[in-house]
């Protein structure tokens, strides 16, 4: 049996949204008797050398994505009410995914900024290559689809992806207790059967131990400007 390994994580550097400590993840990830651990930040790539250093020292494998910023039409268009956008989970699986990973993440602040760095499915396009590519959270399209009953679209963009990235594409389900993630995880198993793409179990883990909850909670209160009233 395999072991499972974190593809889905945030560090500090996901501002006010994540609370690991990159220099504790190989740490954590050690102690959990794991192998490898990856790196996904909103839209940046500001801790991947700090991450890479600090796996090499307690000999776990890293592996460098983002879970970047999709415009919902090009990245190039701006306007309010219109151009929101989908997430999607991007890990480098050699050099030229890394330097590539590189490139869209640049060009989602230089040339797709519009509240976050974005970028869009041109840019994909151009810089897929040496990439794995995963569904993301309930904020990703396909998710985003299903929970709008859309499953003619859901199965268009899984579509989509799966021809830009062949087997490098899959669908990422969560069991995280949310009510709206358990019917997304039922479509997207009807959708890996049929479409013949491979699932894959991630956690979106902002924090390592449960005793970090709390603190947590007090960064999202911070970035929403809202009382926790739990």
């Amino acid at each position: 049996m395999s072991k499972f390994i974190h593809l889905h994580v945030h560090s500090e550097y996901s501002l006010l949204d994540g609370a690991n400590r990159i220099k504790d993840l190989p740490i954590r990830a050690k102690e959990m008797g794991m192998e490898a651990i990856a790196l996904t930040d909103h839209g940046v790539m500001y801790g991947v050398i700090d991450f890479y250093k600090a796996c090499k020292k307690e000999g776990i494998k890293p592996i460098i994505g983002c879970e970047v910023y999709v415009a919902n039409r090009s990245r190039l268009d701006k306007e309010a009410g219109l151009d929101f956008n989908n997430h999607l989970i991007l890990l480098a699986k050699n050099n030229t995914g890394y330097q590539n990973l590189t490139k869209l993440v640049s060009a989602g602040f230089t040339e797709g900024f519009y509240y976050k760095p974005r970028i869009d499915k041109e840019l994909l396009e151009k810089y897929h290559e040496g990439l794995i590519c995963l569904s993301a959270c309930l904020a990703g399209e396909v998710n985003q689809a299903i929970l709008k009953d859309d499953l003619e679209h859901a199965e268009e963009v899984a579509v989509w992806f799966k021809s830009l990235f062949q087997e490098d594409y899959y669908l990422e389900v969560q069991n995280n207790g949310i009510k709206e993630q358990a019917l997304a995880n039922q479509k997207l198993i009807q959708l890996s059967k049929k479409l013949d793409i491979p699932l894959v179990a991630t956690n979106d883990a902002h924090y390592s131990k449960k005793e970090d909850a709390y603190n947590h909670e007090v960064l999202l209160c911070i970035q929403t400007r809202k009382k926790n009233e739990g």
